[in-house]
């Protein structure tokens, strides 16, 4: 039996296309929302999750801060996906006869330059791939979709124009989640661990914890904070380090780490992708 990996979306997304891309052995499973693609996994009908976490222009997906710690899940790998944006259309669509088009606000946005030069109105869709559906079924030249050329492939639309994206390094990173963690893994490269802390309500308490990364010369690559139930005094933070949790220099820093923090999870290890060199 073939294994599966969930991703939020409709076939053809962006997190569709990072499932083909850095697991391609695996059959893709569609999911409406995070949640589900957690609770997929959760239950056994999939694999791994593909959860994005940030992109280079937008920022952090911030819901799936708050879904992590509590989802069961540990990240396994990292993938990063270029983000090309393609003006999708019926067979045989000629760029003059295109009047409208439609996807996620985000990506309409991102292509102001394309659509302004050939006054092609913009129209709000759900989603990317839902937007291409959209245009198939409608089947009409004066609407196009704005997705990934994988889109058109799944729904039988022609690329009238690729890459009109107005910026060239729009990337999302995601993380590979799985049931379980091994912590014996080691990547050729370097590793790196993530995991979610709460600091102590004491004066300087973050201040104080950071300090033990930095005097045993552990990197922190991320640290993302975001509140807990509505409160303004509970707060959590997500973080990923450089390095394995065997590493003696991580070891010491998660010890120190400990004593001004409620509580430290464990979220994952895994090996730096081959792309974190080419967009860090």
């Amino acid at each position: 039996m073939t294994a599966k990996i969930a991703f939020q979306g409709e076939l053809g997304a962006y997190s569709h296309q990072a499932c083909v891309e850095a697991q391609p052995g695996f059959d893709p499973v569609a999911c409406r929302t995070f949640e589900d693609v957690i609770e997929t996994v959760r239950k056994g009908q999939a694999d791994l999750a593909m959860l994005p976490i940030e992109n280079s222009t937008y920022g952090r997906v911030a819901d799936i801060h708050h879904l992590l710690p509590a989802s069961g899940l540990h990240v396994v790998d990292e993938a990063f996906v270029r983000v090309h944006i393609n003006l999708l259309v019926t067979k045989g669509t000629k760029l003059d006869q295109v009047k409208s088009a439609m996807s996620h606000p985000m990506l309409l946005g991102q292509c102001r330059d394309f659509l302004n030069t050939h006054n092609i109105h913009r129209v709000t869709g759900a989603n990317t791939a839902g937007s291409a559906l959209h245009v198939a079924e409608t089947d009409t030249p004066e609407l196009a979709a704005l997705a990934s050329e994988l889109a058109g492939e799944i729904y039988g639309l022609d690329v009238l124009a690729r890459h009109i994206e107005d910026h060239d390094k729009n990337t999302t990173r995601f993380l590979v989640m799985s049931r379980d963690i091994d912590l014996n893994r080691r990547g050729k490269g370097a590793m790196f661990t993530s995991f979610v802390f709460r600091v102590r309500n004491v004066p300087a308490s973050l201040y104080k914890a950071m300090g033990g990364f930095a005097t045993n010369g552990v990197n922190m690559t991320k640290l993302e904070s975001y509140m807990l139930d509505g409160s303004f005094a509970a707060t959590q933070f997500y973080a990923e380090i450089e390095g394995h949790p065997d590493d003696r220099n991580v070891q010491l820093a998660m010890e120190e780490l400990d004593y001004f923090t409620d509580k430290i999870s464990l979220l994952g290890v895994f090996p730096a992708d081959s792309s974190r060199r080419e967009t860090g």
